[in-house]
């Protein structure tokens, strides 16, 4: 079943790409052009990528999309205005970005299926499928969803997950995961299968009672990272250095980096995670590459003395 998903999926990424005009020029030249980097995805993901009161995009996706845009602007001498395209359909996202109709979109899991077709970049967190279910319904085991309703938000890893981890559930695909929640808390599903962290935060703001996550270590565990065009590579170096200053930042205790990761998924945000949770995800994330730190400024002691 997953194969014929994945490939259903592929097929239709292979056709929207081989429609799609090419690209002229990279997303820091066209940035130069028209003064704009275009951000895209999902706008109901509270936490993640929302829309505030006034209309205005926000979230912890934004965070990123924002400091890139400004290291976009110092590298081509101009203001760069950051604008958000709101597109929820990722067969959408995928085609936009390889069209250049947009240049980012930031808070997407990891699959093979999607570095086909974008090229993904350093992790921003990492999180896990988990299914959610009232307490004692479920073990966690493939066999105890056969012939039971799931919730799953569409087209995500818990959608392509479930069909291929247990072919015999009845997959029901929502249009996000908050309305996956609201058919089980309504009875018209038997649990949802999908983003442990997210989930979570759907819980404690609806305060669910008797709720319970099979199975204790997650299904899957990934990498939450942004896309950008693929073969881009100046954008997508760019974007790595951004990334890596601010996890940097983090973890050497910034008060600026502590401050701007908290407000949206550390201590007291609607996601609540611990700072030991977000710095095992950062340390992972910074594993393979240099820790980025300025250096120390040159005093008279350390100059090379000139010749006599």
């Amino acid at each position: 079943m997953v194969h014929r998903v994945l490939s259903a999926s592929l097929t239709v990424l292979a056709l929207v790409g081989a429609s799609s005009p090419a690209r002229a020029d990279g997303v820091i030249e066209r940035a130069a052009r028209t003064g704009e980097l275009v951000v895209t995805g999902p706008a109901d993901m509270p936490s993640i990528l929302s829309l505030d009161a006034a209309g205005q995009p926000q979230g912890y996706a934004m965070e990123f999309a924002q400091r890139i845009a400004a290291a976009v602007a110092t590298a081509i001498g101009r203001p760069v205005r950051l604008k958000l395209a709101p597109e929820s359909n990722p067969v959408t996202v995928f085609a936009n970005l390889a069209s250049g109709k947009a240049d980012l979109v930031c808070g997407v899991s990891f699959s093979w299926e999607r570095d086909l077709f974008v090229d993904f970049s350093l992790p921003i967190a990492v999180s896990g499928l988990k299914l959610l279910a009232p307490e004692g319904r479920f073990d966690g085991s493939a066999a105890g969803l056969a012939g039971r309703s799931i919730g799953v938000q569409k087209a995500s890893l818990g959608d392509t997950f479930t069909r291929g981890f247990q072919p015999a559930a009845a997959v029901r695909p929502f249009a996000n995961l908050s309305e996956a929640v609201d058919a089980l808390s309504d009875g018209q599903v038997d649990g949802v299968i999908g983003d442990s962290v997210l989930l979570e935060a759907q819980v404690r703001d609806r305060r669910l009672a008797g709720m319970a996550f099979t199975p204790e270590r997650p299904f899957d565990t990934y990498g939450v990272a942004c896309l950008v065009p693929q073969n881009d590579s100046a954008f997508r170096d760019l974007v790595n250095l951004t990334i890596a200053r601010l996890l940097q930042g983090y973890l050497d205790g910034q008060p600026e980096a502590v401050a701007a990761v908290d407000r949206w998924i550390g201590p007291g945000s609607r996601l609540n995670l611990s700072r030991e949770q977000i710095q095992s995800w950062f340390e992972a994330s910074m594993l393979g590459v240099e820790a980025i730190r300025p250096l120390p400024a040159a005093s008279a002691d350390s100059a090379i003395p000139s010749n006599p």
